[in-house]
């Protein structure tokens, strides 16, 4: 079991730096890009009182799991802040992969309580792939193995806000085979 962490340790150890890094004005326009390019997602842009986008997430697994993602948050189309993503699992998981995540809010007090420092989803909250190939539900439980075909978006299942947030996900490389319980924690940082 020692060994195994310490390949785990290893492995976050060299995938977290690319994920780390904060989100630029560049990455963040071309993840929004992505994202409203998908004809399930344009109606989201128009109808939401805010969202949070993270360009990069980084997430590595063996049998214990990680990600990691820095982004920004909107309200009204302006920028109110910065917010940290991550998520822990533990499961049969193998992996590593990156995406973009971007998680709507429906009114102001889905926008509030996310915005009110350390927010959760739980391990049933899901989010829809907007990638070509990708499975049509991506769970924030984990059960899920991912490819792509490219940047060709639209091929993805209805969604609908839960509990004042929709979410999606862009996939961007990488492959993961996981079947793992987890969680998502965010933390939410306002312009100064």
């Amino acid at each position: 079991m020692k060994t195994m962490t310490t390949i785990f340790a290893l492995f976050c150890f060299l995938l977290m730096p690319m994920a780390a890094a904060t989100a630029a004005a560049d990455d963040v326009a071309a993840a929004v890009n992505v994202f409203r390019s998908s004809p399930q997602v344009q109606p989201f842009f128009k109808d939401a009182y805010g969202y949070a986008v993270f360009p990069t997430v980084g997430k590595a697994a063996f049998i214990v799991g990680g990600a990691y993602g820095e982004g920004k948050v909107y309200r009204g189309g302006k920028l109110t802040g910065t917010a940290k993503l991550m998520h822990a699992s533990i499961g049969w998981q193998l992996g590593g992969k990156a995406y973009s995540e971007i998680v709507f809010f429906q009114d102001k007090r889905a926008y509030e309580t996310f915005t009110s420092g350390e927010f959760a989803f739980d391990a049933q909250a899901e989010a829809v792939a907007v990638t070509a190939g990708a499975q049509a539900k991506a769970s924030t439980a984990g059960a899920s193995a991912s490819a792509t075909a490219g940047p060709k978006t639209g091929a993805q299942a209805q969604t609908k806000y839960k509990n004042g947030m929709a979410t999606f996900v862009h996939h961007k490389g990488g492959l993961m085979g996981a079947l793992a319980l987890g969680g998502q924690k965010f933390s939410y940082q306002p312009l100064q």
